[in-house]
């Protein structure tokens, strides 16, 4: 059952991508980037958001974006003063967008360059994540 959850989410997140954007199929990949390679804006990124939240019932703001990315470390400690993300922000992305060649952009990439490294996977697995969590909300209560 949980491979037909991740299957369901995988093809929802496609699904979303290429309506927004108005691509065909083979254009979004796993490995596309949502803003550099798909070329995805702002209004683009809230309308996919709002096609999983009707596909799978899952609300994604677009801010959490951001804090899923930086996973709640403070702004002050993921980028220092120039605004380069720091060794700890680079360990948590890391985590989050394994595709990141963090040794290469260790003291180069800024944290407002971050959000254009996110991927299609990274989505599929943030939309995943967050699947996971009401359930997860329900047993703790």
């Amino acid at each position: 059952m949980e491979n037909t959850e991740s299957t369901d989410i995988e093809a929802a997140v496609y699904a979303a991508v290429q309506d927004a954007l108005g691509l065909e199929p083979e254009e979004v990949t796993a490995d596309a980037t949502l803003l550099y390679d798909l070329g995805a804006e702002s209004i683009d990124l809230l309308d996919m958001l709002f096609r999983l939240e009707r596909s799978l019932g899952v609300k994604i703001e677009a801010a959490e974006l951001a804090t899923y990315v930086q996973g709640g470390i403070p702004d002050e400690e993921f980028g220092d003063a120039a605004e380069v993300v720091t060794a700890k922000g680079l360990a948590q992305l890391e985590t989050v967008m394994p595709q990141i060649d963090t040794e290469a952009l260790s003291g180069r990439l800024k944290a407002d360059e971050v959000l254009g490294l996110f991927t299609v996977d990274n989505l599929v697995q943030l939309v995943r994540s967050r699947v996971d969590t009401p359930a997860l909300a329900r047993i703790g209560r």
